[in-house]
């Protein structure tokens, strides 16, 4: 889902978040760039174009965004929190070697969830480490 920033403005209010200058910044920025970023990556790339920027506002838009449940947090290192705006059911994988996590595609139907059937299931996640083709290639 790839959305023009007038069109995030109204993709927030639909989900009762009000569109402030810098959350539609924020939620731009986790569409346009896939790279599953952490809340220091969005600070950097956002700062210089919003001076008034804080930390701790990328850190509260983004909980904002996963309580609406408009993004998913993404935690496959322990020490390492990083966010997602693609909210179809898929998996990841995080190369050991030059940190990049890539999205992969997951046939849901495929998964055996009939043990689950009188659970509530909030989350979903499926990932992989190892190394990526391109550091393999190196």
């Amino acid at each position: 889902m790839s959305l023009e920033i007038m069109d995030i403005g109204e993709y927030l209010k639909e989900h009762s978040i009000k569109p402030s200058y810098q959350r539609m910044k924020v939620f731009q920025y986790l569409q346009e760039n896939k790279n599953h970023p952490t809340v220091d990556m969005i600070y950097k790339a956002l700062c210089t174009e919003i001076p008034t920027l804080s930390k701790t506002t990328v850190y509260n838009t983004l909980n904002l965004f996963i309580e609406k449940k408009i993004a998913n947090i993404l935690v496959i290192e322990e020490n390492e929190t990083r966010y997602d705006a693609t909210m179809n059911v898929h998996g990841h994988f995080k190369c050991e070697k030059c940190g990049k996590i890539f999205d992969i595609d997951v046939d849901k139907r495929l998964l055996d969830t009939k043990n689950l059937e009188n659970f509530e299931i909030k989350e979903q996640h499926l990932y992989f480490k190892g190394i990526c083709q391109d550091c393999l290639n190196k």
